[in-house]
């Protein structure tokens, strides 16, 4: 028994091992080993009889959680815009676009990887669709295979770290942390990343352009009738729009303020971001007026750019615009980026019967897989945190090399390994809790100086979400791997157009493909290691607050001098003295009644 009390929280997580080896849902196995074991300390004394009364409080506190809410949401927007072909437009007009150009087809696939991101949030969706719809191309016209493979699961996985990320709704749930300043953070590492990857392709297009060839002329559907490719058109088109842009961002303070009634300047991404708008809906305009007319201004190729590209792009500003600017929460952003879902499917003709129950049925799986987990993972955790394992997990990292670098180095080690075998949830709902509270005493310390020590969580949560994209690449068992090897050619067939014989894609050759893009991956962790400002410059600017304008909107606040006028000296004595009660007393914080009992029952074992 003393040897079970003193070794208890290494046994639990045995225990969890042997649960999940045994072949258990990894939910059963996260809620049957924290009650088992939960059982097992109180028969030994560890803990009192009743220990789990608190439990209901944190199933409920779950169930109550508004934004876990995001994630149906979110979900069955990314499952509607995948099964109305949204992802088939997209590669075939940008594919156009690129094609003339060497490597214009990986860079279709990479463009079009970051929009489905922003607007899906789904690997496997992104993978599978973009598998399915350019890889026969890209073989088609002479890609080389490992650079057509590694492009596709790549882009794929932008989905992962982009917004409106599940990845960053469950890391921004389980760090305490709010999912908005998670999507602001992980906005721009997330564009770097994509920079990246485009560098790479143009650097292969320089070195080896045999890899990456042109699209042939009879390839290139949207031309003239005098032959031209439409591309002059397109370009006009481009530059009237980000000259409507500009001009609006000039003015955007003289036009929105009178109508809001606001006096202070508006922050720079609402202007960023209501200058895309009105840039984006002027060529939707365009494009719809020379539709109508006939009047010819716009090439084939510009006008299909408009009506397959503009919409996402709002889409993405519905969803992410309004929750940057405060407008509505993740959870809201989610419902509306689900209604403009049904939206855009309606208005192509895709929508139906049959694609509102398939995506509701995946929706509905999906949430019960989550909650489930969740679930399991609380009744786990709870056992867990009443052993002090926390305070064993931040023993462990006490003695690494280099401090809070090398916590952070070493945790990155575990989180890439793990990524390789289960899924993101299971790390999510299982390694993040314990390594949170550890995270948030030590890695404050490496954030510029001046930053919030809460900025720690969210830096760690973005840094997470890059390694788990990098463990989804990394062979022999990376997911995007497998979802590519699912719909790829495993035997030799014969183009529909070319009518050649293309040999069928090895998986040797989707695990060589990942490898160039796994560095690239790496670099971009270890850039946001390296520089925090990354990921917390943003959202720092967004929290500063000028004293001087705040103290100056205090004392002119309507009543204020009113009441001082009353009567300036009355219960100034009393006025000190609970000025001194307040400032001794400490801020009155949200208590969680869960963990109060919790807290009560481990000091009535500890009295005992």
């Amino acid at each position: 028994m003393e040897f079970i009390a003193s070794n208890f929280v290494p046994i639990m997580f045995t225990g969890l091992l042997v649960f999940l080896l045994m072949g258990f849902p990894v939910a059963f196995s996260l809620a049957a080993t924290g009650l088992f074991f939960g059982f097992i300390g109180m028969e030994v004394g560890l803990f009192p009889s009743n220990l789990f009364q608190a439990l209901p409080l944190r199933v409920f506190g779950i169930m109550q959680n508004d934004t876990l809410l995001a994630i149906p949401f979110f979900t069955f927007m990314g499952i509607i815009l995948e099964r109305s072909r949204m992802a088939e437009d997209l590669l075939e007009t940008v594919a156009q676009v690129f094609g003339p150009v060497r490597g214009g087809l990986a860079v279709a696939v990479i463009l079009v990887g970051a929009l489905l991101a922003a607007t899906t949030g789904v690997v496997a969706a992104a993978v599978i669709s973009m598998g399915l719809i350019s890889l026969p191309i890209m073989l088609r016209y002479g890609y080389n295979r490992t650079i057509a493979t590694g492009t596709i699961t790549a882009s794929g996985t932008l989905a992962q770290a982009i917004p409106p990320s599940l990845v960053l709704i469950v890391l921004a749930d389980q760090l305490g942390r709010s999912v908005g300043d998670m999507y602001a953070g992980g906005l721009l590492p997330g564009l770097m990343l994509v920079g990246l990857y485009l560098l790479f392709i143009a650097v292969v297009a320089i070195v080896k352009p045999s890899w990456v060839p042109a699209l042939p002329q009879e390839a290139r559907i949207y031309r003239e009738a005098n032959g031209a490719s439409g591309h002059r058109s397109l370009l006009v088109l481009l530059a009237v729009c980000g000259v409507a842009g500009y001009i609006w961002a000039q003015n955007h303070n003289a036009i929105i303020n009178p109508m809001i009634g606001r006096e202070m300047d508006a922050a720079g991404d609402e202007v960023v971001i209501m200058s895309i708008t009105v840039a984006s809906l002027l060529a939707l305009a365009l494009a719809i007026v020379n539709r109508i007319t006939r009047m010819g201004l716009l090439s084939r190729l510009a006008e299909q750019v408009t009506f397959v590209l503009i919409p996402p792009l709002v889409l993405i500003f519905l969803v992410l615009g309004t929750i940057f600017l405060g407008i509505a929460t993740p959870t809201e952003g989610g419902a509306m980026g689900a209604l403009g879902a049904l939206i855009m499917a309606g208005s192509r003709r895709r929508l139906s019967l049959d694609l509102m129950r398939q995506a509701g049925e995946n929706t509905t799986k999906l949430a019960i897989f989550v909650l489930s987990i969740l679930i399991g993972s609380t009744v786990f955790s709870f056992t867990f945190n009443a052993a002090d394992g926390h305070i064993w997990v931040e023993h462990l990292f006490d003695k690494l090399p280099g401090g809070a670098l090398g916590f952070l180095i070493i945790v990155n080690l575990l989180v890439f390994v793990l990524g390789m075998f289960i899924d993101f949830f299971e790390i999510a709902f299982i390694v993040v809790p314990m390594l949170a509270p550890v995270a948030a005493k030590v890695l404050p310390e490496l954030l510029p100086e001046g930053t919030p020590p809460e900025m720690a969580l969210i830096w760690f949560g973005i840094i997470l979400a890059m390694n788990l994209q990098t463990s989804f690449l990394t062979p022999p068992f990376g997911f995007a791997l497998f979802y590519l090897r699912s719909v790829a050619a495993r035997n030799d067939y014969t183009d529909q157009v070319t009518k050649q014989r293309i040999p069928a894609v090895t998986t040797a050759q989707i695990y060589k493909g990942s490898i160039a893009f796994i560095v690239l991956q790496l670099i971009m962790v270890s850039a946001i290691i390296a520089y925090p400002k990354l990921v917390v410059g943003n959202i720092e600017a967004a929290v500063k607050v000028d004293d001087a304008t705040v103290t100056d909107m205090l004392n002119n606040m309507p009543g204020l001098e009113q009441e001082e006028e009353q009567d300036p000296t009355q219960g100034m004595d009393g006025a000190d003295q609970s000025a001194e009660g307040d400032a001794a007393a400490p801020a009155e914080e949200e208590v969680d009644p869960a963990k109060a009992l919790e807290d009560e029952l481990k000091n009535e074992k500890k009295g005992q």
